[in-house]
């Protein structure tokens, strides 16, 4: 059967004999909605020739030793809520959607670790670790849609990064289809293994490149006994930076401690209300985790840094009603912006904790320069924040602004020795920028790799290079 299927020349025929009728799609609407992404970008001319749900990695390989053997471009796709254009077809060929591949497969809780399809939601992976008292901490904005697999491809991370670290830190083992058809494995079950190179950490972050993820296995901890939520409104965005410099020389390190800029504020205000300040220039929401007796003593210091930095109003949560309503606010950031525009874009650039205002100002002086609006939030902690813009990209004048505005933002974030990315990725949005934001060497020796991975170029062709 596989080589009658290696042997036909037609894509979609071929993928049905793989994978049955019902898990393939080939009607031009169909395609259409698939070959695009939370980018906002649609090229009518760059649509896949057929869309697979592979049902399990024998599938997979097979389709990959057919596209192999015919030179056709393969793009692995999970929920498609990456804003980087990491999965648009940008060569046409198959997409592989993983929605039916999401199973839990094992949840280990003596040796704390867990074996997932690529498939799996993240929330439904944090909820199902939960009922076991163990904890998966990368958290995404869109942890309730996006799945492992893209969170894999992307090494996302999300509010816990700070304390806890992004998905790079979370996985061990990866299953993985190679460009021909071969299946790997990576890594192992062990927590510690520094047997040979590091193969696990290659595929993390390539953004389907290299290989296709078709299980994973994910690094749990115990899940915190306890969390302190608050929310601190400061008249200057500079005291912000000091707070979250001051907490963390005090030897405190929060969970999570992001900013929230007032254009941001006002604008969930008015869209998604939630009782928060609209008069302040910006707000830092902090939560704390750990062993109940330990928090009261971290959460005084913290309100007492917060007050000695001109922190004008603390909010504070006492029930797990008032936490809620204070994460919905931060993660209602977004939604509400998108009221402002037909589209929103969101960027991400990460910089030194240290030039964390320079980055925030010059971004505003950016989008005010090119009369775009923009609502900025992120991972002060880390460095990392997140400009919302909202514009009409059908608007040729508006479409030109942004693109002039999002060059000065990356030149901008270099400039103050930062990088592209923090959690999104590069995918095709952000390629024709990496030149300058690695060592000629480095991106040498990267683009040898995907040679050696990919001699044909069939893996998400159009990414990272």
């Amino acid at each position: 059967m596989v080589n009658t299927i290696l042997k036909e020349k037609n894509t979609v025929k071929s993928m049905e004999d793989i994978a049955g009728k019902e898990n393939v799609l080939s009607s031009y609407d169909e395609l259409y909605a698939y070959s695009t992404d939370s980018t906002n970008i649609t090229n009518p001319d760059e649509i896949a020739e057929a869309v697979v749900f592979p049902l399990n990695t024998q599938q997979v390989s097979k389709i990959m030793q057919y596209a192999y053997l015919n030179s056709i471009p393969v793009v692995a796709r999970a929920a498609g809520t990456n804003v980087c254009g990491a999965c648009l077809p940008k060569k046409g060929g198959i997409i592989l959607d993983f929605a039916r591949m999401n199973k839990i497969i094992e949840i280990n809780k003596n040796n704390l670790f867990c074996i997932v399809e690529p498939g799996v939601v993240i929330e439904d992976l944090q909820k199902a670790v939960e009922k076991f008292d163990l904890f998966y901490p990368p958290d995404p904005s869109n942890l309730k849609v996006s799945m492992i697999g893209g969170s894999i491809g992307l090494s996302s991370g999300g509010p816990h990064t700070f304390k806890y670290g992004s998905t790079k830190d979370y996985i061990i083992d990866l299953e993985v289809v190679l460009s021909d058809g071969t299946v790997m494995h990576t890594g192992s079950s062990c927590s510690k293994d520094v047997t040979g190179y590091n193969m696990t950490q290659l595929f993390v972050g390539s953004e389907g490149t290299l290989g296709i993820v078709t299980k994973a296995t994910v690094k749990l901890i115990p899940r915190p006994e306890a969390k302190r939520v608050m929310l601190a409104y400061y008249d200057s965005l500079e005291d912000t930076s000091k707070t979250v410099n001051e907490i963390i020389s005090n030897l405190i390190t929060p969970s999570v401690i992001d900013l929230i800029d007032q254009n941001t504020i006002k604008t969930i205000e008015s869209f998604y209300p939630c009782g928060m300040l609209t008069d302040k220039a910006a707000a830092l929401l902090i939560e704390i985790d750990g062993f109940k007796e330990n928090l009261d003593k971290q959460y005084e210091k913290i309100i007492e840094i917060c007050k000695r930095n001109n922190s004008s109003y603390i909010q504070t949560a006492s029930t797990k009603e008032e936490e809620e309503k204070i994460w919905v606010s931060r993660r209602s950031s977004f939604g509400a912006t998108a009221k402002l525009a037909p589209n929103v874009v969101t960027e991400d650039v990460v910089v030194p904790r240290e030039h964390i205002v320079e980055l925030v100002n010059g971004i505003k002086q950016i989008c005010d320069k090119y009369n775009l609006k923009t609502c900025i939030m992120g991972h002060i902690g880390d460095g990392n924040i997140h400009p919302n813009i909202a514009l009409d990209l059908r608007n040729p004048a508006e479409l030109n602004n942004f693109k002039q505005a999002k060059k000065e933002l990356f030149e901008l974030a270099l400039s103050l020795n930062g990088r592209l990315s923090g959690e999104h990725g590069i995918g095709c949005e952000k390629s024709e920028f990496i030149e300058k934001a690695l060592d000629p060497n480095n991106l040498n020796c990267m683009k040898q790799i995907k040679k050696l991975f990919d001699p044909k170029n069939i893996l998400n062709p159009g990414k990272i290079f």
